[in-house]
């Protein structure tokens, strides 16, 4: 089992979209995929179709007291744990336990046996949650906008990156993504540019093409399942096909 934890502490960089789709992408070609929402926005639950998550459903408990993680839910052929505002909450109440940050990782020890991938959701901040997430994780996937405000958070990124690697030194990024990418636009041309002379892995950028990312969101679906046909899903399978390749897992862009 490997555990990927799509990362970047600013705000709107599609890390919610390539968590679910890159998620379906790999069951529907044969993994056994656990997705984990640590969000309190909850952005990856509503749009999985999830609704009635109370507390106990999501990582609360393991996350402030170690306890095992929830049973998941089931949706489009997946496992997920879901999140809830309430999950806020556990963020203060961590900082009072020692050893806090690393509960979901060690929880994720008793799903070894029965996952061949854990997908989690990070929230965009940098705090106990985030840590909870980076720590759990054996390597980051880290969506870049390419818009100045992702170059902006490059320093950032960088910094928390060697925080986290205090705790595991051996924590590296399996994948750069970046996204929102408008090929007719000199500026993310530019930024690309940037992009590929200062990261690696990097993978090819995601094209801006928001209509059917938010016509699935509304869905409740994988574009995968709302627009198996479309240049999304190509654009889908062509970042999961990138990311199989860097971590060696096995993934079939025709699968379905």
């Amino acid at each position: 089992m490997i555990a990927l934890t799509v990362f970047n502490h600013a705000g709107g960089a599609g890390k919610t979209s390539l968590t679910l789709n890159m998620g379906h992408e790999l069951a529907v070609s044969g993994q056994r995929v656990l997705l984990i929402d640590l969000d309190p926005q909850a952005s990856l639950t509503g749009w999985m179709g999830i609704s009635g998550v109370a507390q106990e459903d999501t990582v609360f408990a393991t996350a402030v007291d170690g306890l095992p993680l929830p049973t998941p839910f089931k949706a489009h052929s997946l496992d997920v744990i879901p999140s809830h505002m309430v999950l806020a909450l556990a963020e203060g109440q961590m900082m009072g336990r020692v050893g806090a940050q690393a509960h979901l990782r060690e929880a994720l020890d008793a799903f070894e046996a029965r996952y061949d991938v854990v997908l989690i959701d990070s929230p965009p901040s940098l705090g106990q949650l985030s840590i909870l997430g980076a720590l759990a994780a054996d390597q980051m996937i880290v969506p870049v906008p390419t818009r100045q405000k992702g170059l902006d958070a490059l320093p950032g990124l960088q910094v928390a990156m060697t925080q986290y690697r205090k705790v595991r030194p051996d924590l590296a990024v399996a994948l750069y993504v970046p996204t929102f990418y408008d090929a007719r636009r000199v500026h993310d041309r530019e930024v690309l540019a940037e992009l590929q002379a200062h990261l690696s892995p990097l993978a090819a950028p995601v094209p801006q093409r928001e209509a059917v990312w938010l016509d699935s969101t509304m869905q409740g679906a994988p574009v995968g399942i709302y627009a198996p046909n479309s240049p999304v899903h190509d654009d889908v399978r062509r970042v999961t096909a990138d990311l199989a390749a860097v971590i060696g897992l096995p993934y079939h862009q025709g699968a379905a």
